[in-house]
């Protein structure tokens, strides 16, 4: 029969979920512990506790050797002779324990020691037990009881240990009440130094994804594989779904009828926006539905490799794409795994413009190069900093009647000078472009058209007037031979040539 001891230490272990030997381990260490504090010995001290009486016996234990020589520590040696007076059946090798009185001599510090001794050693036992019981549990959802509330965090009763919520583990939207039941996640266990070192989350996607598997039958039973969920716990949370059966509707089935299933997890989770997307192999089409509910004018797939993209959105949507600070865009990133710049459709033109802008080289006119603008007023524009004729072209009038000495009239006479000068260059760049390509450019005077020769300056052909001046006899008849028609008859009422009178005429 189990003394009264024993039976105690059975309950204890029982109730801490701990192997009872620890606990007799414990106790006969605490013995060890305040025995030798008692005869202040470097003996090797052991400790029994028998089961039946209860009664804990300490010894200090020698290792017997075979000659005087041998013995290196009298406290921890002896030799076979010596030995074998105390015990005869002892050999070389064997251990001679000699009982060290304990009963009535311990005394009340050394019991309260012994006593320290014991819970420490149930305390590290326990944790050990808690340790190995949840180390293999972790991202596992649990139901947990909230038991009390100690600064920022939340104990909660977890069935075999306590578990803490530290506030980052926590929801902004939550707030928890002694003695109610809520679903957990199992975050991390810790080797903590004192205490239960179990770490609890309601921040976490896992928590999402298992109320998906809970709500969603489809879900569950693997029809709907949710393949990423981009979570700010209290906020909003981005979940990619997709179908393994083509009849099947990933959103829908997630969505359920009039919304209910989602509801649900919103109810959950104290109104935690949710946004269910349809996920796609393709990075482009995946992240135009990521930036839900914006709408994405362009995805450009900046660096594969790097998984970098940028999306161009229409002026109007750009907040609503980003978020608010930034949410909605970080979730989408978080989402893809990719990194997403992402753009107005006004801020991609400019960009456009300016990398066009480095390309073509830039050119510096300065402001006398334009007729019609004056010295002192080429001054009073150098004196404002404007000194080429492409800044002055970028100025608004309010811009240049601001400065010093320029009204309305000046302003106008600056833009009609500045217009003129490049309608001026434009026109040289159209005429030579003309010239390049081999056409007859016409110059045009008060007197009418000129031919083209005379504007190049090539020598022009001599007119019909003038040639028929200085044409020759033969030129006359092959003149008058041209007004025959193709049968020889005559017109114009000329009479027609014989071969005679023509061979006649070629004689002379």
């Amino acid at each position: 029969m189990a003394s009264e001891l024993y039976n105690t230490i059975d309950a204890l272990s029982r109730e801490k979920g701990i192997d009872p030997q620890i606990v007799v381990s414990a106790v006969e260490d605490a013995i060890v512990m305040a025995t030798r504090k008692y005869y202040k010995t470097q003996e090797n001290l052991r400790a029994e506790l028998d089961k039946e009486t209860g009664k804990i016996n300490a010894y200090a234990v020698k290792t017997v050797v075979e000659t005087p020589e041998q013995v290196e520590d009298p406290l921890l040696q002896i030799t076979l002779e010596d030995a074998r007076k105390a015990n005869p059946a002892l050999e070389v090798g064997g251990e001679l324990r000699i009982p060290k009185v304990t009963e009535g001599i311990l005394g009340r510090i050394a019991a309260q020691l012994a006593k320290q001794v014991i819970f420490q050693k149930v305390r590290e036992a326990e944790r050990d037990t808690v340790y190995n019981e949840y180390i293999g549990r972790v991202n596992e959802v649990v139901n947990a009881t909230v038991k009390r509330v100690e600064g920022p965090d939340v104990i909660f009763d977890i069935g075999k240990a306590e578990a803490r919520m530290p506030r980052k583990e926590q929801s902004r939207l939550e707030s928890f009440a002694i003695g109610e039941r809520v679903r957990v996640v199992i975050a991390r266990v810790e080797r903590a130094s004192k205490g239960p070192g179990v770490v609890v989350s309601r921040a976490v996607p896992d928590l999402v994804q298992h109320l998906f598997q809970t709500e969603v039958p489809e879900i569950y039973d693997g029809t709907v594989v949710i393949r990423a969920i981009a979570r700010e716990a209290g906020e909003r949370t981005k979940i990619a779904v997709m179908s393994k059966d083509k009849d099947v509707d990933a959103v829908g089935a997630c969505v359920g009828m009039k919304g209910m299933r989602v509801q649900s997890i919103i109810r959950e989770l104290h109104g935690e926006k949710i946004d269910i997307i349809e996920y796609h192999e393709d990075a482009v089409t995946f992240a135009e539905k990521a930036l839900q509910p914006a709408k994405v004018s362009k995805v450009t797939v900046v660096d594969s490799g790097g998984k970098h993209l940028e999306v161009v959105v229409d002026d109007s949507q750009l907040s609503l794409a980003i978020g608010k600070k930034g949410q909605n865009v970080r979730l989408a990133a978080k989402l893809l795994g990719w990194k997403i710049d992402i753009k107005s459709e006004e801020e991609k033109r400019q960009e456009v413009e300016q990398q066009m802008s480095a390309m073509v080289p830039q050119t510096s006119t300065p402001l006398d190069s334009v007729p019609g603008l004056g010295d002192g007023l080429v001054e009073k524009l150098g004196a404002a900093g404007v000194t080429t004729v492409e800044a002055l072209a970028d100025m608004t009038p309010e811009q240049l009647e601001a400065i010093e000495g320029i009204g309305p009239k000046t302003v106008e006479k600056i833009s009609l000078a500045v217009n003129n000068y490049f309608a001026s260059l434009e026109g040289a760049a159209v005429e030579g472009e003309a010239v390049t390509e081999g056409e007859v450019p016409v110059a045009q005077s008060a007197e009418g058209t000129v031919e083209a020769d005379q504007v190049t300056g090539e020598e022009i052909p001599p007119s019909e007037e003038t040639a028929s001046e200085e044409a020759s006899p033969a030129q006359e008849l092959a003149a008058e031979a041209d007004t025959l028609t193709a049968d020889g008859t005559e017109t114009q009422g000329e009479q027609p040539i014989t071969e005679e009178e023509s061979s006649e005429t070629r004689k002379q």
